[in-house]
C-alpha cells in the first residue's frame, strides 16, 4: 500500500475547512451602492440614531432623593428651662389644637417666687397711690393699671385652661368646659394687646416721667411678669393646630434647655410635601411649578403627583443620603420642596424616589404669595 505523505493531508483538511468557513459567512455590503444588505447590528444602530434624532424628548428632566414631612416640616419641640417631666399629655398620631399643652415641667419653686412677686407688687401699688407728690399722671397710672390687670388676667385665663385640659383627661368635665376655657384666653388677650397699645400711644405723646414709688411698683410688677414667664415656659404648648408625631419625652426624666433634648415632634399632616435634593448637574433642569411623580418602596403599583414650590438660592451638603462624615468626592446638592396632591398614604419621615417631568412652561420665579 503507498504511503500517503502527511503533508498533503493536512493541507486538504485545511482546504475543506477553509470552503465551509466561506460559505457560511454572507458577502459584505457594497457601501458604495448603497447595498441593503447590511449586518443586523448595523441596521439597529442607524435606526436607534434616527429615532434619537427625530424621536419625542425624555419623559423626566431629573430624578433626585426625597423625603417626606408635614405640610410646614416638622417642627422638633425643645424645653427653654431645664427641669424635670412631670406630665405628658400627649400620644403619638394625637390631633391637637394650639395652645393645648403637650408635656409639662415642675413648676413648683416658680410659684414660690410668684406669690412673692405679687405680694411685692401689691404692696408696691398701694405706697403709689398714697403719693401726695404725683400730679398730673392719673391718665398714665389708669392705664398702667389697666394693662398690668390684662396681663394678669390673661395668666390667670391660661392657667384655668390648663387645669381644664387635666380635668377633661380625668372625666371630671366635658369637652364644652374646655372650649370655654379657650374661647376666654382669646377674649383676654385680645383685651391685653388693646390695652398696652393703649399706653404706648400715651406714652409717646411724652407723658411726665415717672415718680420714685412709680418706678418701684414698675420694677416689683417686672419680678411678677418674669416669674409668670417662667411658669408658662414649663409647660410645652402646641405650636399651631396639627398631629403629634412623636413622643420622645418620658415622665419622671430630667431634661435641659438643648436643641438636641426634644420632648414633642410635631407637624401639619393637612397636606405632605416632599423635600428633594437634585444633583448640580440637573439643578438648571428644577423650575418653580413644574410637575413631579413620586414613588415609594412601601407602596410600588402607586405613584404620586405634586408641584414644585420652592427651590433654594444655593447649593448646600446632602443630608438625606448621608452616611457617616463628608467625603471631598461628595456632590453638593440643591433642596427643592414640593406639595403633593391630596393626600396621600405616604408616612412622613419616608425616603421616596422623585421624578421631575421634563416640561417646557414652567416659570423659574416663585409663585406670588395668596392672601388666606
Amino acid at each position: 500500500m503507498p504511503k500517503i505523505d502527511s503533508t498533503v493531508v493536512t493541507l486538504g483538511i485545511a482546504s475543506a475547512i477553509a470552503l465551509g468557513i466561506a460559505a457560511l459567512v454572507k458577502p459584505a455590503p457594497d457601501v458604495t451602492s448603497g447595498a441593503v444588505n447590511a449586518p443586523v447590528a448595523a441596521q439597529d444602530w442607524s435606526t436607534a440614531a434616527r429615532a434619537d434624532a427625530t424621536g419625542p424628548r425624555p419623559q423626566w428632566a431629573a430624578s433626585a432623593t426625597g423625603r417626606i414631612e408635614p405640610k410646614d416640616g416638622e417642627i422638633r419641640l425643645a424645653p427653654q428651662v431645664g427641669g424635670r417631666i412631670v406630665e405628658v399629655a400627649v400620644r403619638s398620631a394625637e390631633r391637637v389644637v394650639k395652645g393645648d399643652i403637650l408635656v409639662r415641667l415642675d413648676d413648683e419653686d416658680h410659684w414660690t417666687r410668684h406669690v412673692a412677686a405679687e405680694a411685692e407688687a401689691h404692696v408696691r401699688k398701694r405706697e403709689r397711690d398714697e403719693d401726695p407728690e404725683a400730679k398730673g399722671t392719673n391718665g398714665r397710672r389708669r392705664l398702667e393699671d389697666s394693662a398690668f390687670d390684662a396681663d394678669r388676667a390673661l395668666f390667670r385665663a391660661r392657667m384655668a385652661f390648663d387645669e381644664a385640659q387635666i380635668a377633661l383627661r380625668a372625666g371630671r368635665v366635658n369637652q364644652l368646659t374646655l372650649d370655654e376655657a379657650r374661647a376666654k384666653i382669646k377674649a383676654v388677650d385680645e383685651k391685653a394687646v388693646a390695652e398696652r397699645a393703649a399706653l404706648a400711644r400715651l406714652i409717646a405723646q411724652g407723658a411726665p416721667l415717672p415718680t420714685r414709688l412709680e418706678a418701684s411698683l414698675a420694677a416689683a410688677r417686672s419680678d411678677l411678669a418674669l416669674a409668670e414667664q417662667a411658669i408658662e415656659r414649663t409647660r410645652i404648648r402646641a405650636p399651631t393646630d396639627g398631629t403629634v408625631l412623636s413622643v420622645p419625652a418620658r415622665l419622671g426624666e430630667l431634661t435641659a434647655p438643648s436643641p438636641e433634648s426634644v420632648l414633642v415632634t410635631f407637624g401639619d399632616l393637612s397636606s405632605l410635601k416632599v423635600r428633594a435634593e437634585v444633583e448640580e448637574r440637573d439643578a438648571t433642569r428644577v423650575k418653580i411649578g413644574q410637575r413631579i411623580v413620586v414613588r415609594a418602596d412601601a407602596f410600588p403599583d402607586r405613584e404620586f403627583e405634586g408641584k414644585v414650590t420652592a427651590i433654594a438660592s444655593a447649593l448646600g451638603t446632602p443630608r438625606i443620603n448621608t452616611r457617616g462624615p463628608r467625603r471631598p468626592t461628595d456632590v453638593e446638592v440643591l433642596e427643592v420642596q414640593a406639595m403633593l396632591d391630596g393626600t396621600p398614604p405616604l408616612l412622613t419621615g419616608m425616603r421616596v424616589d422623585v421624578f421631575f417631568r421634563n416640561e417646557t412652561a414652567v416659570s423659574s420665579a416663585p409663585e406670588p404669595a395668596t392672601k388666606k
